[in-house]
């Protein structure tokens, strides 16, 4: 039989990063080898509406991500009778006990539980520390240690890879799985995700959902590859990986049990280099799809033609209004215009045919030599008329883009608005 590995989140808030990084283990590992598969359950407790809606989060973040699912969704809330089933087996076989209402497992009272933990190596627990387990609550709904243990079971689960906080889980279910007659599963307990403070990832950090970086310009590919790298690496060089070559590489037996810091830096810098390395095209398109998807209208052929402007200049698409925002809807200027140059450069570029790039920029050149400035010294104040920021894609590149009409306007400082034919968020 081939592995087959499971995430079981409950459908409480936004799917956690640091959940979603151990999913990503798991979804590795099961693609890497012929036939595994990688299944959703959901460890709800109700059935309301804010259930479905958490599920539909938690599958639209992996799907976004890369990290298809084999098989249908299943609910714990689903198996409640079948758990109710087993507790009553137990209790005929004096394995559990009913205590108050609810039932419970009987502990071993000797030695000690123990597994070969793919991340940790040997666990050895003693048993006299396992306090007889509630298995079935008064209300008739089974717990968590009771029903995770029963479920991995009945999904034929072969590998369960977790995050390290539920390592005093393990001891106790692995004796509920012993009580029945199963197969004990292999356990792989993975390092939590930490800030670079040392201290468990939260959103005092930054972001910690899969929405969050994906509203902040964040493409899937690249935090695939991040995410794959908090607690392994291949051999301690290689950073970039594809989605194909992570799925090669990607050992479980060397993600390291230390906690793992989350950069958002290193991710800033990986993001970069995915967006640079897209073609003219896809870029294009991955910036179209995200400035649709945060509300922006603005026009698609203007997106295409400055896409190759920034393309090197930015590390997350959200960079993206504040850097080339001017090209949509006229700014106001960061700082004083004023001065001799915006008079000279308006007469200047009325005169440029045609007006692109390269005759804009032997113009303004020209201009900036019978001023006898400096070439920044005289672009500066052009700039910032057109942009309203001092930094910005290349100048003579946005004045092409905005036209002359709309570059004198703004160089003569008359009007305000955005140019014709576009619109703001």
């Amino acid at each position: 039989m081939s592995v087959r590995v499971r995430m079981a989140p409950s459908p409480t808030g936004l799917l956690h990063i640091g959940n979603v990084r151990t999913a990503l283990f798991n979804w590795l590992f099961a693609r890497q080898h012929e036939g595994g598969e990688f299944h959703l359950r959901i460890e709800n407790t109700d059935t309301s509406r804010e259930v479905a809606e958490a599920t539909q989060q938690i599958q639209d973040s992996l799907s976004w991500l890369g990290l298809d699912l084999d098989g249908e969704v299943t609910f714990q809330l689903d198996r409640i009778e079948q758990c109710a089933e087993v507790a009553r087996k137990l209790v005929a076989e004096d394995k559990a006990y009913e205590d108050e209402g609810a039932i419970r497992f009987r502990m071993p009272d000797e030695g000690t539980t123990g597994w070969d933990d793919v991340v940790r190596g040997r666990i050895e627990v003693p048993n006299e520390t396992i306090e007889d387990l509630v298995i079935v609550r008064t209300d008739g709904r089974p717990t968590y240690n009771f029903a995770s243990p029963m479920e991995d079971i009945w999904d034929g689960v072969t590998h369960v890879i977790r995050g390290e906080d539920h390592i005093s889980n393990t001891p106790k279910q692995i004796n509920i799985i012993r009580a029945v007659g199963a197969e004990v599963p292999v356990y792989a307990h993975v390092p939590n995700v930490n800030g670079t403070d040392n201290k468990k990832l939260s959103k005092r950090h930054g972001a910690v959902t899969v929405k969050e970086f994906r509203d902040d310009g964040y493409v899937a590919p690249a935090l695939m590859n991040f995410l794959a790298l908090l607690g392994w690496a291949p051999d301690g060089e290689t950073t970039i990986m594809s989605r194909d070559e992570l799925v090669r590489r990607f050992d479980l037996g060397r993600v390291q049990p230390s906690p793992a810091a989350f950069d958002y830096a290193k991710l800033d810098w990986m993001n970069g280099v995915y967006l640079r390395a897209m073609s003219a095209e896809e870029y294009a398109d991955a910036l179209i799809v995200y400035l649709r998807e945060q509300g922006y209208d603005w026009d698609e052929e203007l997106i295409r033609r400055a896409a190759p402007l920034v393309q090197e200049k930015i590390a997350r698409l959200a960079e993206f209004p504040s850097f080339a925002g001017f090209l949509f809807a006229r700014p106001e200027p960061q700082a004083s215009t004023d001065g001799a140059v915006l008079p000279a450069a308006a007469e200047t570029l009325a005169e440029v045919e045609p007006f692109d790039a390269s005759s804009i920029e032997a113009a303004l050149r020209g201009l900036a030599e019978r001023l006898e400035l400096k070439p920044r010294e005289a672009f500066q104040p052009i700039r910032l008329a057109v942009t309203g920021s001092k930094v910005s894609p290349g100048l003579f590149e946005s004045l092409e883009l905005l036209g002359k009409e709309e570059s004198l306007a703004r160089i003569g400082g008359s009007g305000r608005g955005g140019p014709s034919g576009s619109s703001a968020r």
